[in-house]
């Protein structure tokens, strides 16, 4: 799912497609209602709290993925801006990757890397990132004893793939533009 700067209407719009599916199929089959309960999240979404650079901040991220990446408002954009080319996954990875070795707990690291695996390392992952078959055995094969370097290699290439290919095409963009005015 996109988060980015217009988390929350996508957030809701999928939970109101959600309430809408699961109603039209109890519509259907009044005789097993029970299995159909809509699901409401305990704790409501809330939105990053970013505080928008100034246009000097922002035009150092043209020639730093880093800077842009360690700004939660740059990140928030820069999410938003891959969920419109629909190529948010190897942002949505680097993020995790972050995540993951800030991790303490063995077990904690070893679910949060057997999620990271199954959603963007796998084969046919629903958000497969574009690695090479290289860095793709050394990432399993450090996920055998996982450790929070695990994903390392794998990070320093989706990081070097956004950098030649995405930042590009960011600062190109009407998202980035509107941010320097």
């Amino acid at each position: 799912m996109c988060k980015g700067l217009a988390a929350l209407p996508h957030t809701c719009l999928e939970r109101a497609k959600e309430i809408k599916t699961k109603l039209g199929t109890l519509l259907q089959k009044p005789d097993s209602a029970i299995d159909f309960i809509i699901p409401y999240p305990e704790k409501p979404e809330k939105p990053a709290k970013a505080v928008k650079p100034s246009p000097e901040e922002v035009l150092q991220w043209r020639d730093s993925l880093e800077k842009l990446l360690q700004n939660p408002y740059g990140l928030a954009s820069f999410r938003s801006f891959l969920c419109s080319e629909f190529s948010e996954e190897n942002v949505e990875f680097w993020v995790a990757c972050e995540d993951y070795k800030k991790t303490k707990s063995p077990m904690k690291m070893e679910e949060k890397a057997k999620r990271i695996y199954e959603e963007f390392i796998q084969t046919e992952a629903p958000k497969e990132v574009n690695i090479d078959h290289f860095t793709k055995a050394v990432t399993m094969k450090n996920l055998v004893e996982p450790s929070p370097s695990s994903f390392d290699m794998a990070q320093k290439r989706i990081f070097a793939l956004m950098e030649k290919d995405s930042l590009p095409r960011f600062v190109r963009s009407e998202f980035y533009q509107e941010l320097i005015k």
